[in-house]
């Protein structure tokens, strides 16, 4: 018995390891590229780490696509996003989990089916005449407010509210608490680990939009950094592609060093999100 649950282990530690090889070749491959010359980049046999650094690939990324100014939008747009989800999601879940009113379970049912739709491409014509009906293209609004609120925050605030004991909010309504000072000053402060967790999943969502930014964004100035990658690869470096994945590897930085630095905090946010229906 013993000796099948430490086979069972080793199993599975040898899939995880190949899970995490092939997960992690695509972009290790791109940091090297990134740091190669033209023409060593397709030389024969292919060489996986690079003799020396070629940091001229990245300053024409910069020169080619103003990679600066759409990073710093790439910012605005995914902070302001992660800000308004933060928001809905958890008074959302807090009225879904603390509440009892008419068509609260038909309300939630509904809510939770919209997370089995592809809702970037099914609504995008839709949205994209409410932007400009608003006059809001090339905007940040147009970037921002349609992706403000979130099935999946309101799913995962809802779950880690309901492990929340319900004494502590009949113990505040007695002391004379409103229900509103119960969520600002109880239930917030411990739903931090929760929230920070959350903040994770959608700075990366937001920060890795590409369809919805290329549409409502004609203009350069007011593009995303995800979509400055595509703009490289129709520049003069289109055929560089060293440049090319120096511009991805500027796109991806932020998400990776992020997950890495947090991802203990964020796989402890999903447990607990899922401790109690």
């Amino acid at each position: 018995m013993v000796k099948r649950k430490k086979s069972l282990m080793i199993f599975y530690e040898v899939i995880l390891i190949l899970i995490t090889l092939v997960m992690a070749l695509p972009l290790f491959l791109a940091i090297t590229i990134s740091f190669q010359k033209p023409e060593v980049v397709f030389s024969y046999p292919p060489k996986f780490f690079p003799t020396s650094f070629y940091w001229k690939n990245y300053v024409e990324a910069f020169k080619y696509v103003p990679l600066a100014r759409l990073f710093l939008n790439s910012l605005i747009v995914a902070s302001l996003i992660t800000l308004g989800k933060l928001v809905t999601g958890t008074l959302a879940g807090f009225a879904f989990s603390h509440f009892n009113f008419k068509g609260k379970r038909i309300m939630f049912t509904a809510l939770f089916a919209t997370l089995f739709l592809p809702a970037e491409t099914v609504m995008i014509l839709p949205l994209f005449l409410i932007m400009k009906f608003f006059g809001w293209v090339n905007t940040y609004w147009a970037l921002t407010v349609p992706f403000m609120a979130s099935a999946t925050n309101t799913f995962l605030m809802r779950q880690h509210f309901l492990t929340i004991p319900r004494e502590l909010q009949d113990a505040a309504l007695i002391d004379g608490a409103s229900y509103m000072q119960f969520f600002w000053r109880i239930l917030i402060p411990l739903s931090r680990h929760m929230i920070a967790g959350a903040s994770i999943i959608n700075f990366v969502y937001a920060w890795n939009m590409y369809l919805w930014p290329l549409i409502v964004s004609m203009e350069d100035k007011m593009k995303t950094v995800q979509v400055g990658v595509k703009m490289l690869m129709q520049s003069e470096s289109a055929n560089n592609w060293g440049v090319i994945m120096a511009g991805t590897v500027v796109a991806l930085a932020p998400t990776v060093v992020m997950f890495l630095a947090l991802q203990n905090l964020f796989v402890r946010s999903l447990v607990r999100s899922g401790m109690k229906g």
